[in-house]
């Protein structure tokens, strides 16, 4: 079977690096072309800053198969001679380029412009892919012969992954969650500033809060074969930005609606595994790891696990207060939770048939 030809957009920042790291040597993906904000004869050159640093961020070097991929300004692409579109780009650029890229090509995107489309689903891959049949109302409504799939927000994705199988089990009615974010999920425009995150905890991140409330409420909903009707679970949450390179720590505590002990829940989250018996060349072989340890999960030693896209959870106990359970969690915000996720997503698409 031949490779789908693909091209990554916004390829140069924080995001459009996890997207190269993720498709280098791909069986399903080829990438033969780097959008970025300006021409360059190729992708290495176009990572290189007028002062001649490197924009390149990620602690692997950059893919041999992907130096030399030709770089064009959005302005020269044709997003009609490609297969899949891989978007890593502001949510206000995102809004003008992806509704062009999807009237001919499926386009799998880490920004949040579309996220709260009703023809539009939040897929996680393992955890709601019954509601990727959305896609073809979203084709029909908007006559493309592509479409936009988001992926969800970086803190929204551990914390749905991990209630999936609660939800599943013994249903969900409450849930709390404090979040402790790395940096690199704020990028690297605006971002953060250093003499503000060092040896300090800024205690709000600007729209954070409704976004995971809203979409968990989307991605644990129910498809009814035209819409999704949003999950019946009060969700409240407080998120904050912490001195931690890579990967969202989340403290998360869950009413739940038929009494179960430690035990039960423990079995319930360590058989989830949706990953099994399916081809995904992303997906790892474990999508939640439980940890008894209580001192783990740490985010500097669990969030490489699965190479980013397993969810470390611990402290599993009991909470009296909501009537069910609390647990810390650990995800890859910039793995699992942005480029990558997406690239499992496209591969899921492809395996249902839909790309």
């Amino acid at each position: 079977m031949s490779r789908l030809k693909a091209a990554i957009v916004g390829a140069t920042g924080m995001a459009g690096q996890q997207f190269v790291l993720a498709l280098t040597e791909h069986p399903n993906f080829e990438v033969v072309q780097m959008v970025t904000s300006r021409n360059a004869d190729n992708y290495e050159k176009a990572l290189i800053e007028a002062n001649g640093s490197s924009r390149w961020t990620q602690s692997l070097p950059i893919p041999e198969d992907m130096k030399g991929i030709p770089v064009v300004s959005s302005k020269d692409f044709s997003p009609e001679k490609l297969d899949v579109i891989f978007t890593a780009v502001e949510s206000d650029l995102a809004k003008e380029l992806e509704p062009w890229f999807a009237q001919t090509t499926p386009t799998f995107s880490t920004a949040s412009a579309f996220r709260y489309f009703e023809d539009t689903p939040l897929l996680i891959t393992g955890v709601n892919d019954d509601h990727a049949q959305l896609v073809q109302i979203q084709r029909m409504q908007r006559g493309w012969k592509g479409f936009v799939l988001p992926v969800p927000n970086c803190t929204v994705t551990g914390l749905a992954i991990t209630l999936k199988p609660l939800q599943q089990h013994f249903g969900i009615n409450n849930v709390l969650m404090v979040s402790m974010q790395a940096v690199s999920g704020a990028g690297r425009s605006p971002g953060v500033r250093t003499l503000d995150i060092l040896d300090n905890i800024i205690p709000y991140i600007p729209n954070e809060e409704g976004k995971v409330r809203i979409e968990l409420l989307k991605i644990l909903g129910e498809f009814n074969k035209t819409s999704i009707e949003q999950a019946k679970i009060n969700v409240n949450c407080l998120c904050t930005r912490v001195n931690v390179l890579d990967g969202h720590t989340e403290a998360v505590f869950v009413g739940l609606d038929k009494k179960a002990d430690i035990a039960e829940v423990r079995a319930a989250i360590q058989g989830y595994n949706p990953y099994k018996n399916r081809k995904l060349h992303s997906a790892p072989n474990n999508m939640i790891h439980v940890y008894e340890d209580p001192y783990r999960p740490q985010p500097r030693l669990d969030r490489e696990i699965g190479d980013g896209m397993t969810t470390s959870l611990g402290r599993l106990e009991e909470d009296p207060v909501l009537g069910g359970v609390k647990y810390v969690l650990v995800s890859h915000n910039t793995k699992m939770g942005a480029g990558k996720g997406a690239v499992l997503l496209a591969e899921s698409m492809l395996e249902q048939g839909i790309l």
